[in-house]
């Protein structure tokens, strides 16, 4: 069963119906406009609460059963596509749902429905954040960044149980949190993925192949060869253009470039590239960072909008409008260009029996450098008290156990950091 499918929506009714892939074949869907998928999308943005394994139960709902733009099994295989790569799985599914219903337009008109709610608000708390001064002002922060933990302590139980669930994959996360926590921060989390990668062709391979249904996505192959170009164009030209011509929209630009096109597993994972982007070099401070991260929870839409709020906090020149938008073109566009790249190879990568290899032993390295995050900067620089500790407990509770929505977390969390310390 597929990742996503671990976690329920409660839109939903329940469980995501189990595994799309034994669908029936793909019917020819009918073409729709820009401004109707600008349209869905903006209204899916402004509700869809819960994170990127909500959103695909949300849009299973919405795009199978409701308006039926396309079946489960192409659903299935956008999603197994979107797993296999770079970026945000939720965000990327949305923008080849866009595509498929109205072409490249559409693709686009998805990403920015899908995006702006978040957005929007992740901007308005970089403007407001600050305001929040005195003793509750910084109480409410500090429950903010224990929200942070607790989210991202669910996130490690979650991706444990779906990607490192044998003595084989949890042994290449354990090795991936060491090399997280004790190799070079700069390069820390590139080692762990490549080091996974080897480890998995060469202890993850399978011979078993999926022999359901292949469906074609026909889509131009020129177009994807440019989405490839512009891939790795942005990759490494705005680096060397920097190293020679330090231009600070420049250097942001490529800091979340890199970001988005070296995580893998979205959401929670691109905390420590995030970090290591922003606050390393100084500008973002620890507690500012940690804070955003906390709100972004309470937040519908994608995760990766907390980009707009640390390129908008960014110092020691702050220019919120243009950096918070640098930053969330930046990180957004690595993985709407891979999916765009592979989406009409798919059908074909998918049997090749190295490729799934990899990716076990690239998922499994997930884990641990989720774990190495939740230790570091998280657990270190938030938890300072038994009071901090029985807040996180609570949350991690209500998230896990009790399936509470985030933002209803972030609410009572937020109040109970502002209580605890109050008397």
């Amino acid at each position: 069963m597929p990742f996503w499918a671990l976690e329920t929506c409660p839109s939903t009714n329940g469980a995501v119906q189990a595994d799309l892939r034994s669908a029936s074949p793909l019917p020819q869907e009918a073409r729709g406009s820009s401004i109707e998928v600008l349209l869905v999308f903006l209204r899916l943005g402004c509700t869809s609460f819960g994170g990127p394994v909500a959103h695909l139960g949300y849009f299973q709902k919405e795009f199978v059963e409701r308006r039926r733009w396309c079946s489960e099994g192409r659903l299935a295989e956008l999603i197994a596509l979107s797993q296999s790569l770079p970026g945000p799985a939720s965000s990327q599914v949305g923008f080849a749902l866009g595509i498929l219903r109205a072409g490249w337009i559409g693709g686009l008109a998805a990403w920015v429905g899908f995006t702006l709610p978040s957005a929007v608000l992740m901007m308005a708390f970089a403007y407001g954040h600050s305001f929040l001064v005195g003793g509750t002002g910084i109480r409410l922060l500090h429950g903010l960044q224990l929200v942070a933990v607790a989210v991202v302590a669910q996130a490690v139980l979650a991706m444990k149980t779906a990607l490192a669930p044998d003595r084989v994959r949890m042994a290449l996360a354990i090795t991936a949190t060491g090399v997280t926590l004790f190799a070079t921060p700069r390069f820390s989390t590139q080692i762990a993925i490549v080091s996974g990668a080897a480890a998995g062709l060469l202890f993850c391979r399978s011979e078993e192949h999926d022999h359901t249904e292949r469906i074609v996505l026909p889509l131009p192959r020129a177009a994807a060869g440019a989405a490839a170009i512009i891939f790795f164009a942005l990759l490494f030209l705005p680096p060397l253009i920097v190293h020679y011509a330090p231009i600070r929209a420049i250097a942001i630009f490529s800091a979340f470039y890199r970001s988005g096109a070296l995580v893998f597993g979205g959401g929670h994972v691109v905390l420590p590239l995030l970090e290591n982007a922003v606050v390393t070099p100084g500008w973002v401070t620890q507690q500012s960072f940690l804070a955003g991260y906390g709100a972004a929870q309470a937040l519908p839409g994608p995760l990766f909008s907390f980009a707009v709020y640390l390129g908008a906090s960014a110092g020691p020149e702050p220019k919120p409008l243009l950096y918070g938008l640098l930053g969330l073109i930046g990180i957004f566009t690595p993985g709407l260009a891979a999916m765009a790249a592979v989406l009409p190879f798919w059908s074909t990568l998918r049997d090749n029996v190295y490729i799934p290899a990899a990716l076990n032993g690239i998922n499994a390295s997930v884990v641990g450098i989720l774990i190495a995050a939740l230790f570091r900067p998280l657990w270190t620089s938030t938890v300072h008290t038994a009071g901090d500790f029985w807040i996180v407990l609570l949350a991690f509770t209500l998230l896990t156990f009790w399936r509470v929505q985030p933002w209803i977390v972030v609410a009572c969390v937020a109040a109970a950091s502002v209580l605890a310390y109050s008397f």
